[in-house]
């Protein structure tokens, strides 16, 4: 019977006394009926119901039936089963009634489910023998939730409080939980894992220079001309930005050493990347550059100069790459004081004399940003290097992950498309979105629909239509 669980309660129980012999009547005795159910499960007067029922004995004695008591006080003929039945019943008197002496009966079995200072015995005693004096109906308890009754006998404070287990808070327990039911490891909501490439059902692809950002045309006065602004003043910021860019690509993107080995994305060489711890590797004085200038070795992308120079190719592309993931959101700790004020002041200026341009673009990304299922690439025709320079320097980070970033400098932005188009699938739906003749006669022909950026009013109507899901 430790089936249950419930043999902690075992101690407080006391063995029954032996049960006299049961004298047998002829009388009738008035009142309810008593329900009785034998070893085989069915009970020999239907409709009748009790308060106990043992059934599950092993063997019977011969003449002795299993008995089910239930608030009336009567026994109708016939109840009994065997060569001992009763016909008729008389009335029992209050000596009669005393059932401590049935042997075969003893409660010792019932150990593990009883506690004898909270169990109210269901046998009809003198004390008791009123409808009003009997308990009530002890209430079934499913065994794998055994009730908590509490006890106060002295066994009961012997010994040392053990707690019961305290449920999983429901919060937790569901996050760990997948949708077949399974245990998960735990996640945080405010992180996301990101989609796999195969889930994202749509791209969009952008170009940067005058579609997300006004640089270039600074620099030529064209964006001054076009839109009545300062030209000498356009000028100037587009001389300090391209300053910027630079410097940062030099002192801390490795592009006097990358230079003639541009890339067309920032994983291109990576499986000549041993692994090597770079926490300590002195990039200055790895001999990376030969006498003969490493342009001679990078004839272009895939064209390897050697395998320990590859390999010495792969670590700096791969610092870049911790670089800019360590700091795409914090571009005034990678630029230091004062480049950090200077930066600032920039990009100030440079956003009221373009009409909040870059707001406006920044509006467009994010709501494509927030969508589960959709993601931004950027196609430049800037070198890799100079272009992730601007990323940083524009506040883009946070829209494009490194991996959505390529160059079309070497290749063309036809291979780029067909290189993005690959990775995310045919399945897949992509917009381009840009100002340039190239890009939009590439979209045509691969039947991508193209969203111009002309000025700002453009960008507007496409953060618009975004947010009214046309596109």
């Amino acid at each position: 019977m430790s089936a249950y669980g419930q043999t902690q309660y075992s101690p407080a129980l006391q063995a029954a006394g032996p049960y006299a012999p049961y004298p047998h009547h002829t009388q009738a005795y008035s009142g309810p009926s008593y329900s009785i159910k034998t070893e085989d499960g069915l009970s020999h007067s239907p409709g009748q119901t009790g308060i106990l029922g043992y059934s599950n004995f092993s063997s019977t004695p011969p003449g002795q039936s299993l008995y089910s008591y239930s608030h009336g006080g009567g026994i109708p003929s016939g109840i009994f089963q065997g060569p001992h039945a009763i016909s008729s019943s008389t009335p029992f008197n209050s000596t009669q009634q005393e059932f401590s002496a049935y042997s075969s009966y003893s409660q010792s079995q019932y150990s593990p489910y009883y506690n004898s200072h909270h169990y109210n015995s269901p046998y009809l005693t003198s004390s008791n023998i009123s409808p009003a004096a009997i308990p009530a109906p002890i209430a079934y308890q499913h065994p794998e939730h055994p009730a908590m009754l509490p006890n106060h006998s002295p066994e009961s404070h012997t010994g040392e409080y053990q707690a019961p287990p305290s449920p999983p808070t429901p919060g937790k327990e569901e996050a760990r939980r997948g949708s077949d039911g399974k245990l998960r490891g735990r996640k945080r909501a405010s992180d996301p894992a990101p989609p796999l490439d195969s889930d994202i059902e749509r791209v969009f692809i952008w170009d940067l220079d005058e579609t997300i950002i006004i640089f270039h045309s600074l620099l030529t006065g064209t964006f001054s001309s076009r839109f009545g602004k300062d030209s000498s003043k356009a000028v100037s910021l587009g001389l300090w930005m391209e300053e910027m860019i630079f410097n940062l690509a030099d002192s801390r993107l490795f592009f006097n050493d990358l230079e003639e080995c541009d890339q067309v994305h920032i994983d291109d060489v990576a499986s000549d990347d041993n692994g090597q711890d770079l926490s300590t590797y002195n990039f200055g004085s790895d001999g990376f550059q030969s006498p003969a200038g490493a342009g001679s070795l990078c004839l272009g992308s895939g064209v390897h100069g050697g395998v320990d120079w590859m390999r010495k190719l792969a670590f700096r592309y791969r610092r870049v790459k911790e670089i800019y993931n360590t700091y795409k959101n914090n571009v005034g700790g990678l630029l230091g004081s004062p480049k950090r004020e200077e930066w600032l002041q920039l990009r100030r200026e440079m956003e009221v004399l373009t009409d909040l341009w870059l707001t406006q673009a920044l509006k467009a990304l994010a709501l494509i940003n927030s969508r589960p299922n959709c993601v931004n690439v950027l196609v430049t025709t800037t070198q890799l290097i100079p272009a992730l320079s601007k990323v940083l320097l524009y506040g883009l980070g946070s829209a494009f992950p490194i991996e959505n970033i390529y160059s079309a400098t070497k290749t063309g932005k036809e291979s780029c498309f067909e290189r993005v188009s690959q990775r995310f699938g045919r399945r897949a739906v992509y917009v381009v979105i840009g100002d340039g003749a190239e890009e939009e006669s590439v979209a045509k022909k691969k039947n991508m629909p193209f969203w111009r950026v002309s000025c700002r009013a453009d960008l507007e109507a496409l953060s618009h239509a975004l947010e009214l899901d046309y596109l």
